[in-house]
Formats: C-alpha cells, structure tokens, sequence
C-alpha cells in the first residue's frame, strides 16, 4: 500500500520566544516516525515521509495529494494536536473535492506519537476526520492495521489500536511492548531527505550531519513529570545487544553522519554495558564525536574517561533542582551532592556538561527557586538550561493534577516554555520571572563569557556564540521573554 508518515507543519515560534528562539531551536530526527517507517518497507509497502519542520502546510497537502496515499499516519505530541487535527481535517476536505467516492479512493488516517498513545478514544471524539489512535509502540501495529486494511478487514482484535467503525469507537487491548528491541528494523533515515538539516540547538553538537540514536527502549525511575507507555515501569529498561547498537552506529557512519547523540533516558543505565560500548567504539577504530544523557547517581571517574577516550565530547546530567525537598517532590531518586560530584568529574575526564533545570516543581516556593539558580552557578556546568515543569498527558502529574497544583486549558503551552503547570506554592508569572533571572544570571556571569569566547576555535563556534549572545540581550532587555498571552493555568 501506499503510505505517507506525517509531522504536521510547525514554527520554532509555536515552541518557543521568538526573542531567544535561534540559541534553543533543534531539528531532532523523529526515530519513532522513522521506526514505523522501516518496519512498514520492511512489509513491503511504499512510504513517504513528510516533515513539517521544513515544510509548509500547503507543501504537505499538495505532496499528500500528488502520492495519493491509501494510508496517512500522524504524528503528533501534545502541544501539536491541533495541529494533528487540522492536517487529517484538511486531507478529508481534499478528498472531498476530488470527489473521491470508490472504497479504495478513501484515504485511511491514523495518529500516533506521546499525546495520541496518552488520549486514545479521546483523540477520535475530537477528531471525525481520524478513524483509528495507535496507542503504543507503532511497528507491529501499523503492519498489522494494513495488513487487515488490504484485505478489506475489520480492525477488532488488533492490539494497540482504538479504531472508528460504522460511527463507533471500539478500543482493543494495548499490545505489549516489544521485549526483543534488536527484532525492529533501524530507522529508515534514508526517507529524511538532505541530513544536514536535522541539527540539534547551537553550540550541542561539534560535527553534522549529527545521527540519533536510541539504545534501549523504555526507563526503570518514577520521575513525576516522565511519560513512558510501560507506565507501571513492569518491563524496565529493554536494551538492545551491544553488537545491534554498534550496527547501528557503522550504518549511520557509513551513511555519511559525523556525530551521533544517543538519546536514551539515561545512557548509562547498564554500567558494564556502557562500557562494552566505549570499548567496541575504541576496538573498531570509529570516527564520530557523540552526545548522550545519564543519571548524576550512575557516572563515576572511571566510566566518564571511558566515554571521553571514545569521543564522547558532552554528556547531559539531569540536575533539576539545588533543593533537596523540590528533588524528593519528583522523585528524581539523587540529592544536590550527587549532582555536584557528577558535574566536576565530567569536567574533570574533558566533557562538556550540560545540566537541566526546573521551575515550577510541587510544592516549590520563589525563594527555592533562587536557590537553584545559585547553585546552577555554584556547580557551573558549560551549558544550562532553565524549563517550567510540563504535565504532559500520560504522566504521574497529569493524571493526578489537582493533587499538585492547576493545569493551562491551551495544549500549546505544552512545551516546556509555556508554564502550562503551575504549583499551589507559586504563580505562572513568578515562574516565568525565575526563568529569565536564571538565564540571565548564569550566563551574563563574567568567567562564563571570557571562557566561551576564549573556547572559540571554528565559525560553528562563532555563529552558536553570536546566537547565544543574542538571545542573552533579549533576556536583558525585556522583562516578559518567557511571559505568552493567552489560556493561563486554570
């Protein structure tokens, strides 16, 4: 069959402040889409992969139309869900005006992605134009939609799926996660077009065209704000083989990409795997810079200069919080020493250290907030961020909101940007506050600015320092950079 995968069409200003937008925006490539992806060639079927990040909206709707696809997919998070709606919306709308009238004229539309797998039966009520929600991990189950699809088959018993039939909406049990993640076909990077376009943010990454990769499906901690599918955490962490993994990596290498970042929720879950991997990387003599995440409470000396030896040039360390109670609040399972010691061994072993931070926690007040910033500028990490604590659907905090605090109406505040949460303990605007004097403080520090401008070695490093410092003149010079109208949590 003929298929089209779709992100629907999105700004960098839909995300994020247009003021300091050109120092946060990053094109990922989108592995879950590209897993699908894969598996359904794999089957046998004929795909193409639209990206709204590059393309327009009417550019998708015309190359939609032009491939006259039998089945469309789309993927959407929470804060693209309009958006979701209005592409299956506008497809319908095509449909129509080309008169199409045969059965096998009719354009079948499913949604997958974090909000769809978190809504379900949900998304359908919203939407008439979609007939069925993929409602976890989408490779087994969009093969076996199309199987039945072809075969002019009912979806009942198909697991993982919520479907519309004769005006019903029938729900099917959920499929169980796949346990043999080394089974599922790498994603097919080959649909993504020009590579060098999918770069992460300014200054995150030292070589393009920059690959992702994820080694191990699924996270065994209980972080308040964490979606995950296996909510229960009943499978844990499924890993791949480390042979996979490195067939992974020779294939990207091979098809041309210089830095790769491995996106697991902590890359050094598994200690002695993450040091089979760095050991096979320095065996196999490999070429490429990479980037990946870990626990402050899983890295150790040892383990962080094996990961330099191998070309790990930057790790990000889930700090959070300086406040010991806002920690224990999330569940994040480390304390503020651990976080200490993580930061200066990673510098000390030669890694840039990059370490998250979060605003608007339960419970958190203005004056633990403060704290934070003092001691994100006490532990000194090269890059810091600053986010407002999301509840995306599906997690511990969405679905037990009134618990924790009030909730925005507005799906795009979803973002990590636009305090869609807000705790009893604070207001929307306080944490908006606390987002711009982090940013400034932090990086308006005079040993911050004379270290990156003497750490100047490439244009790269120029054009990532000169957005940088733009967006820090924005944050100087307006007070309300992290402040949007509209909905405010209710």
């Amino acid at each position: 069959m003929k298929c089209v995968l779709i992100i629907p069409a999105w700004a960098p200003e839909d995300i994020f402040s247009s003021k300091t937008a050109g120092s946060q925006i990053n094109y990922w490539q989108p592995l879950g889409t590209l897993y699908v992806a894969s598996s359904l060639i794999k089957a046998g079927h004929e795909v193409k992969f639209l990206n709204g990040a590059f393309m327009k909206h009417d550019e998708i709707m015309k190359a939609v139309s032009c491939f006259s696809p039998e089945f469309v997919g789309i993927y959407s998070t929470t804060f693209g869900w309009k958006k979701a709606m209005f592409t299956a919306s506008e497809i319908r709308k095509s449909e129509v005006r080309s008169q199409k009238s045969e059965v096998n004229d009719y354009t079948f539309i499913a949604v997958g992605g974090p909000y769809p797998i978190a809504m379900q039966e949900k998304c359908l009520e919203d939407s008439p134009d979609v007939d069925a929600v993929i409602t976890g991990e989408g490779e087994i189950t969009v093969v076996e939609m199309l199987d039945r699809l072809s075969r002019g088959k009912s979806f009942e018993g198909v697991e993982g799926v919520v479907f519309r039939e004769n005006g019903k909406i029938t729900k099917n049990p959920p499929r169980p996660l796949v346990t043999d993640v080394d089974s599922i076909p790498f994603p097919a990077r080959e649909l993504l077009g020009d590579a060098r376009r999918y770069i992460p943010p300014p200054a995150t990454y030292r070589r393009k065209p920059v690959a992702v990769i994820m080694t191990a499906r699924g996270c065994n901690r209980r972080c308040l704000f964490c979606f995950q599918i296996d909510k229960e955490r009943k499978l844990g962490i499924r890993y791949r083989s480390v042979e996979n993994v490195m067939q992974e990596i020779e294939l990207c290498l091979n098809q041309g990409y210089r830095e790769i970042k491995f996106i697991d929720d902590t890359f050094a879950a598994d200690y002695d795997r993450a040091i089979k991997i760095t050991e096979e990387i320095k065996r196999r003599k490999l070429d490429f810079t990479w980037f990946a995440s870990a626990c402050v409470n899983q890295v150790d000396k040892p383990l962080l200069k094996a990961f330099k030896n191998a070309g790990c040039w930057a790790l990000l360390l889930g700090a959070e919080s300086g406040v010991q109670r806002n920690l224990n609040t999330i569940r994040k399972g480390i304390t503020p020493e651990q976080t200490r010691r993580a930061v200066k061994a990673a510098k000390e072993a030669g890694i840039t250290v990059y370490t998250p931070f979060l605003f608007g926690i339960p419970g958190q007040t203005f004056e633990d907030g403060l704290k934070t910033i003092e001691f994100a500028c006490e532990i000194n990490p090269d890059i810091a961020n600053f986010h407002a604590l999301t509840p995306f659907p599906g997690t511990e905090l969405y679905d037990n909101i009134e618990k924790y605090g009030t909730m925005s109406a507005d799906l795009t505040d979803f973002t990590y940007q636009g305090a869609a949460f807000v705790p009893y303990t604070m207001t929307r605007e306080e944490i908006a506050e606390l987002r711009q004097l982090a940013f400034k403080r932090f990086y308006s520090r005079p040993c911050f600015i004379v270290k990156r401008i003497l750490g100047l070695r490439s244009f790269h490093d120029l054009k990532a320092a000169a957005k940088g410092f733009r967006s820090l003149f924005w944050l100087w010079l307006n007070n309300d950079v992290f402040r949007r109208s509209g909905n405010t949590a209710s």
